[in-house]
């Protein structure tokens, strides 16, 4: 397959800039798609009919249109997506709608973990992008600089193109997962420094039980 200028599979053409990041759209996916690093249980969508984490799908289901958020009370939405580490993002994958009730366009945040409709107004977003109709999976390249040191991406959509309401189908993430570094020499430590003074209140609180009797 070539992999330059093909609309069906959503890649652009910057994929030689990176030969190991060249993919096809087979099941397996490509094998830079952050979903299995992506913390499902804890991601959250404000004025929506719905948590978030339905349209958080592996890659095989990315262009299904069984389950979806929209949102509730008018055309703006926010989602919040935690990583279960440090992410190098490269690209944002978007499918929405369908026609006017997908959204104008798309402001991302990252490490921002509270934003409501009131913050997002007055912060300015890392990258925003303008939403393509399609019933195809959109990839948006973000500028993998100002995205480097992630743990949490959120998303602001501001309206629809016309709808009532915004709808998404499926928010997926391309890029580089690192683990989150804890200091194991720190862990035992303090582990083995709590198994002491345990041990040592447990001594003093028989001394005490018995000079009680």
């Amino acid at each position: 397959m070539a992999h330059h200028h093909n609309a069906s599979c959503g890649h652009e053409s910057n994929d030689h800039d990176h030969d190991e990041h060249i993919h096809d759209t087979s099941d397996a996916g490509p094998n830079d798609n952050l979903f299995m690093h992506i913390d499902r249980a804890n991601v959250f969508a404000l004025n929506a009919n719905g948590n978030g984490p339905e349209v958080i799908k592996p890659w095989h289901e990315r262009t299904s249109e069984e389950k979806s958020l929209e949102s509730d009370s008018d055309d703006q939405l926010i989602l919040r997506i935690p990583f279960t580490g440090s992410v190098k993002l490269r690209s944002l994958l978007l499918k929405t709608g369908p026609a006017d009730q997908t959204p104008a366009k798309v402001a991302i945040f990252a490490n921002e973990d509270a934003l409501d409709f009131e913050d997002v107004n007055d912060k300015m977003p890392i990258q925003e992008f303008n939403v393509v109709q399609s019933r195809e999976v959109g990839e948006y390249a973000v500028k993998a600089a100002k995205f480097s040191n992630v743990s949490s991406i959120t998303l602001f959509f501001p309206a629809s193109q016309g709808a009532d309401t915004t709808r998404i189908y499926y928010v997926g993430f391309l890029g580089h997962w690192t683990e989150r570094k804890y200091n194991p020499v720190i862990t035992v430590y303090e582990a083995q420094a709590n198994l002491a003074d345990h041990e040592k209140i447990q001594g003093t609180n028989d001394i005490f039980s018995t000079s009680q009797t």
